[in-house]
């Protein structure tokens, strides 16, 4: 009889999250595919050598918390850092397996927002189980993935481990992509239309920016501990295929500061120009102060109440005085131009 993978039932994208959704998934070394199982056969399941468990538990409640510190014997720890969901990304080695924390990516165009769910896993030599709130997309595809490349892959932890990352880390590029396009559009409003409304979109853009840094940056630690380290539950050829997640880690990290780089300098162009802008705006008005001064020092020469000023008499004082403030008015103006000041 060919040994037998077990798949859960798929969950359709869109569909509402239930109240609690556990998956189970048995995998022997054949790769072949049938009904999900029950979570009360996990049990009997670890104890045969022939086959691979993949328990997938969404929104855990105390059952499965019970569960995974029951039947898998997991630290409380580790258990209490996979049901937070706010974790850092790490890695943690115990004595029978390994506690990673990953975090999945999402943008929204719809309001620009960015979001992000962890997900606990826990890696052993014949299982794996993986822990999340909310429903993600990436298992379904990591599923498929699992069933299309069995032979390729091998049915170990080491390769359902790394088609499950790189699923992740694939799924990183579309954001990338979105937020690339942010700050192009960010660009050409600073340099091309000179928006004020920039200013906000830049210091959102730079939060977007910086929450995908904290969440990229530690996974790329992770994953470089994990090739580097000599890990018994992983077969020798699983490390190349996570070193090509790594690649993409890094490929995205630098992608990341490129952006950061090309924002600082397009708020620092922004800021100049707003700056150049009020200059000449400071200038206008200084040298028109300076105009209306000289006038003004005429106007109030001839105001003074002294008895004995001839042109307070003179017929044609007043246009004498109105022509007088014309003249400095133009030559100051000519002076400064002159001087390139105007």
């Amino acid at each position: 009889m060919p040994p037998k993978l077990v798949l859960p039932v798929e969950r359709k994208r869109g569909e509402p999250a239930l109240t609690e959704s556990r998956r189970t998934v048995v995998c022997s070394r054949g790769g072949t595919c049938e009904a999900a199982v029950d979570a009360s056969e996990i049990s009997s399941l670890l104890e045969q050598k022939d086959t691979f468990v993949w328990l997938d538990l969404q929104n855990p409640q105390a059952a499965d918390v019970q569960l995974l510190h029951d039947e898998f014997q997991f630290h409380p720890l580790s258990i209490e850092d996979a049901t937070r969901h706010h974790e850092r990304p790490k890695l943690e080695a115990f004595e029978k397996y390994y506690f990673m924390v990953f975090y999945e990516l999402g943008y929204s165009r719809d309001d620009q927002r960015l979001r992000s769910q962890a997900i606990g896993l826990f890696i052993g030599t014949n299982y794996i189980v993986s822990v999340h709130n909310q429903p993600i997309a990436t298992i379904d595809e990591t599923i498929k993935r699992w069933q299309n490349n069995t032979a390729e892959f091998g049915n170990d932890a080491g390769a359902l481990l790394y088609s499950l990352l790189d699923s992740i880390v694939d799924d990183y590029f579309p954001v990338i992509d979105e937020l690339a396009e942010r700050v192009e559009d960010i660009e050409q409003q600073i340099f091309e239309h000179f928006q004020e409304e920039a200013l906000q979109q830049v210091f959102a853009l730079k939060r977007d920016l910086l929450g995908v840094r904290r969440v990229v940056s530690p996974e790329r630690d992770v994953l470089n501990v994990l090739i580097r380290r000599e890990v018994p539950i992983f077969e020798r050829n699983t490390i190349l295929y996570l070193q090509d997640v790594y690649d993409h880690i890094v490929r995205i990290t630098d992608s990341i500061d490129t952006y950061r780089d090309l924002l600082s300098s397009a708020l620092d162009a922004f800021l100049s120009l707003q700056s150049n802008q009020l200059n000449q705006i400071v200038k206008v008005l200084t040298i028109t102060s300076i105009v209306l001064m000289c006038d003004a020092l005429i106007a109030g020469i001839y105001g003074m109440n002294f008895e004995f000023m001839p042109e307070l008499h003179w017929r044609y004082g007043y246009p004498f005085a109105l022509g007088l403030m014309v003249v400095i008015s133009i030559s100051l103006v000519l002076y400064l131009r002159r001087r390139k000041w105007l």
